[in-house]
């Protein structure tokens, strides 16, 4: 009898201390709400949209982004991607899609975006960062990389010479 108290009181230790470390990993590496941002008139005819998550990198990666696209006459949105359900993907010339990979998979929200917009594929472009700095959704061109604050200019020119030529092509 001792001894099943004892192995009881052992399995239940281990699933406490799963459950711990499961709870300190999503509140240490979770990705904060990015701030809503439009630059520029929403009467352009070109229009970028930015769906990003808060952190220091993906922050310089969109700041440069905007940077960028700021001097041409394009209308740029940024949302953080938990508001992606909201969004007619129609409205927009091109996508910037930027998130960390989570629990070995893409954020719910852009699962559901990048499932839901199958026709327009071609005006999306995703950063996926991780750990490992390879995953990615095999649907959806996509940029890899580890979330090295020193790598966003490396992202940012990436992902401007995606959206560049679809964004200035437009008639």
């Amino acid at each position: 009898m001792k001894r099943s108290r004892k192995n009881i009181f052992i399995i239940l230790s281990v699933i406490a201390l799963l459950l711990a470390m499961m709870v300190w990993y999503k509140y240490e590496y979770s990705m904060g709400k990015a701030e809503a941002i439009q630059v520029n008139s929403a009467n352009l005819d070109r229009r970028l949209l930015i769906a990003t998550q808060k952190s220091s990198f993906k922050d310089s990666v969109t700041q440069l982004l905007v940077k960028h696209f700021t001097s041409y006459p394009v209308f740029i949105k940024v949302i953080d991607i938990s508001s992606l359900s909201k969004i007619d993907p129609a409205d927009y010339t091109a996508i910037a899609i930027i998130h960390t990979w989570e629990n070995w998979e893409p954020p719910s929200e852009v699962k559901s975006f990048i499932e839901r917009t199958t026709a327009i594929r071609e005006k999306i472009i995703v950063l996926t960062t991780s750990g490992a700095g390879s995953f990615k959704m095999k649907e959806v061109d996509a940029i890899t990389g580890e979330s090295k604050i020193e790598d966003a200019p490396q992202f940012a020119d990436k992902l401007i010479g995606w959206l560049a030529p679809i964004l200035m092509d437009k008639n």
